[in-house]
């Protein structure tokens, strides 16, 4: 399975301060006046790679090799609107910079690189789809290597057979023209739902995006081809998720805290939720990179979908690149956007899943 998705349709730059050395703090700042803003295009000609990533959140080979990609796609030689007066590169570095800020408006990107509105609006429509296609290839099912990498993880952390785990995650919007209440969650805002399997390595392996906010995790679960799918795809392994989820074979949950729980149990569910900080550690890193996605600007739902779902794969390209992204808030690193209040809309654990997460706490707290 290389992607799970559900069709719900049917900001600033970094510091400009100069740097110097000051002998008497034993502080050393950077000795190079940093790059203005009067022609953009220009400017990101002169960043080193450190200020290029901190403004377009991925490594310069990577906006080229995007670049190639587009120029092939039939979005690119479809010319309509003036839009191939734009080389290709500077769109890719356009739909970046729109990705990874929290922008006022539209008009303040297209001031900054120079264009019209309605050109930046053809960029990111363009550029999100000719993204998002890439995530069959890009957001995939481990293959056992990988697999073998993720248990050897979980396992050093106390957890047998684990090679990923599940969490959703909500991706704010403005209030949309077309059923909002649907889109009203918990928090008391509209959002998109996401739901993600991730890695150790905080990879997305599967993604299913597009059910309206209100919507309970248990149940975007059940109508994702992940749960159809899960025994075959995960075989003798699991998935760890919270109490939101039902306890299944492949999906292991915490004992439900009813006030009641014994000493084993305990220690089950913490070892659990130390070893399942890898999602929200996922959510956060995503969200961080790409800040779009802490309010997604754009306004039609389909559209909002796919642009989810390009910056999970430029997430992965960026994991895979093995880079360190500067993060300029550590608050924000974990989720912080479980949304679950309580279990009252939490499916019942399965009998089979029940009596194999025993089996584990046996084999764990002997």
């Amino acid at each position: 399975m290389d992607l799970e998705f559900f069709d719900s349709s049917s900001s600033s730059s970094s510091s400009d301060d100069e740097f110097v050395f000051d002998s008497d703090d034993e502080v050393y700042l950077e000795d190079r006046t940093r790059p203005k803003n009067q022609n953009y295009f220009e400017t990101i000609g002169r960043y080193n790679d450190l200020e290029f990533l901190e403004h377009f959140r991925v490594r310069r080979h990577i906006a080229n090799n995007l670049t190639i990609h587009f120029e092939a796609s039939p979005e690119f030689n479809d010319t309509t609107g003036g839009h191939g007066k734009i080389p290709a590169y500077n769109q890719i570095l356009i739909f970046l910079w729109f990705a990874g800020h929290q922008t006022a408006s539209f008009r303040d990107v297209a001031d900054r690189f120079n264009i019209t509105i309605s050109s930046l609006f053809r960029v990111v429509r363009r550029l999100t789809h000719v993204i998002s296609r890439m995530a069959s290839t890009i957001i995939t099912w481990p293959n056992e290597e990988e697999k073998q990498e993720t248990r050897n993880f979980f396992q050093m952390k106390g957890f047998s057979n684990v090679i990923g785990a599940i969490d959703g995650s909500h991706i704010r919007i403005d209030k949309p023209s077309s059923d909002p209440d649907s889109y009203y969650n918990r928090k008391k805002y509209f959002s998109i739902h996401m739901q993600a399997v991730c890695d150790h390595r905080n990879k997305i392996r599967s993604i299913f995006i597009g059910f309206p906010g209100s919507v309970h995790d248990a149940r975007v679960f059940r109508r994702s081809p992940l749960a159809t799918n899960l025994g075959i795809l995960c075989q003798e392994n699991v998935i760890l998720g919270d109490s939101a989820y039902p306890c299944l074979r492949n999906l292991i949950t915490p004992f439900k805290d009813n006030g009641r729980l014994s000493r084993q149990q305990i220690n089950f569910n913490k070892t659990l939720s130390s070893c399942r900080y890898v999602i929200e550690h996922c959510f956060g890193l995503l969200k961080q990179k790409f800040r779009q996605l802490y309010h997604c600007k754009l306004r039609k739902i389909e559209h909002i979908v796919h642009f989810i779902r390009a910056c999970c794969v430029l997430h992965n390209l960026a994991i895979d690149d093995e880079f360190q992204i500067i993060i300029e808030n550590e608050d924000v690193i974990n989720d912080g956007d479980d949304i679950q209040l309580d279990d009252d809309n939490a499916e019942g654990d399965v009998p089979e899943g029940a009596t194999y997460r025993n089996y584990l706490m046996q084999r764990m707290f002997p």
